[in-house]
Order: C-alpha cells, then sequence, then structure tokens
C-alpha cells in the first residue's frame, strides 16, 4: 500500500483525524502518515485579503515532502488563488498534492450551529475530490459523483463521497 503525508496546517479537528485516516485508506488505498510541519506560514499570507494562498503551500509542500505517493494538506486557514475569491482546495492535475480548506465547510461558518457529521461529510467530499484531481480527474458532469465542481456548500451537500462509476474506471488502474 502507498504512503501518503497527511499535513495539518492549524487543523484543530483533532477528533476526526482516525476518520480522515480511515478515508484515505478506504477511498484511494493509502496508508497515512500525520505530520504537524513547522512551517512559517507568514510568505504565503496575504493581509490584504486576508487568507492563504493555496498555490503556494503546494509548492512548499512538494519541496519538503516529495519522498511520498500523494500530499494531503488539510487546514482551518481560509485559502484563495489569485483569480477566485476563496477555494474549498487546490491540486495538482496528475501531480502529488492537494491542499482542502476546512475553514468554509464548518457550518458556523454560516452562522449554524456546529455540526461534526455536516463538516465531516463536506471535509471527506473535498478531500477525495481534491485527491481525485492528483490522479488525473477533472469535474464531471454526475451531480452525485465527488468530482463534480462546488463553488459553495450546498453544492458539496449535494454530491456524494464517492467517485462515480465512469470516474472510477478512470483511476482504479491506479489505486
Amino acid at each position: 500500500m502507498d504512503q501518503a503525508a497527511l499535513l495539518l496546517i492549524n487543523f484543530n479537528a483533532t477528533s476526526l483525524y482516525d476518520k480522515i485516516i480511515l478515508n484515505l485508506k478506504k477511498h484511494f488505498n493509502l496508508n497515512s502518515k500525520t505530520i504537524i510541519p513547522e512551517i512559517d506560514l507568514s510568505k504565503y499570507y496575504s493581509e490584504e485579503r486576508d487568507q492563504y494562498y493555496s498555490t503556494k503551500l503546494i509548492e512548499y509542500a512538494l519541496s519538503n515532502f516529495s519522498s511520498f505517493k500523494k500530499i494531503l494538506m488539510i487546514t482551518d486557514f481560509d485559502l484563495y488563488v489569485p483569480v477566485l475569491t476563496f477555494v474549498f482546495g487546490e491540486a495538482q492535475l496528475n501531480g502529488k498534492a492537494a491542499i482542502v480548506s476546512a475553514h468554509r465547510l464548518y457550518p458556523e461558518f454560516y452562522g449554524l450551529p456546529p455540526n461534526e457529521d455536516l463538516f465531516l461529510a463536506r471535509l471527506i467530499k473535498e478531500i477525495n475530490h481534491e485527491l481525485g484531481h492528483t490522479y488525473g480527474l477533472r469535474h464531471c458532469l454526475n451531480f452525485e459523483c465527488v468530482m463534480h465542481s462546488s463553488s459553495n456548500v450546498d453544492e458539496i451537500d449535494i454530491k456524494g463521497e464517492a467517485f462515480c462509476k465512469k470516474c472510477l474506471e478512470k483511476i482504479s488502474p491506479y489505486l
């Protein structure tokens, strides 16, 4: 079984670590090594936006953890790329690194009461979506497929955590 680096950057939902690791085994056949990296985050922070630049964080991960088959970063920080207001995550298409922001996945972000089950479901979907990109998958038109593009949490809530049959066929040889 291949090994993934699970980099937790200011991610405080410690009670969910085991569930995330199980998800990586279930959907990607990956064993995970959990790492809390020592990182100077000021290099990746935009004061103007009050967000962190996801592409630069991916570059950091690739520079420091390239020995792993896959690299997944999870953070509670809000992420951006210059052309968008925010991103739930970003990944290298056909690459090895992905990052997911939990920041906008918490129900509390929208003024709702905490709901760990809903938060976990959203987080797993975004993890699977971004890692799917690292295996070469593009956005899928099937609304139930985890690879369907999401621009808001309502769209995340609609889709499933798994790949549709068509997407699964594309990545099965790599799993």
